[in-house]
């Protein structure tokens, strides 16, 4: 049965296309629930701004790339509660950042 963290891991491949850092590193995703039987994952995550043009691009990312684990139905929900900001960055996330910006 896949756990969080095997789907944490390969949502570490799902990159912001803009600034090329992972979702999971850049703090976007807030949550991650398996079904009993595992074949259901839910990921709730955020933008880094509301009406970001990404949304789409990096949803099928996480589809296609959880499903790679066997999983049969993904689910992404999207939340805005509470706002990203950068302080939600992993600290390699906000080293890439400074040198990027």
């Amino acid at each position: 049965m896949v756990t969080e963290e095997q789907v944490r891991a390969v949502l570490t491949d799902v990159l912001d296309p803009e600034i090329q850092i992972d979702i999971v590193n850049l703090g976007m995703v807030y949550g991650i629930d398996i079904s009993e039987d595992g074949k259901k994952v839910k990921v709730t995550m955020t933008l880094t701004t509301m009406g970001c043009p990404a949304y789409d691009f990096l949803r099928d990312q996480i589809v296609e790339k959880v499903k790679q684990l066997g999983v049969e139905d993904v689910e992404v929900e999207l939340t805005f509660d509470p706002p990203w900001n950068k302080d939600m960055m992993s600290e390699e996330a906000k080293l890439v950042f400074r040198y990027l910006f």
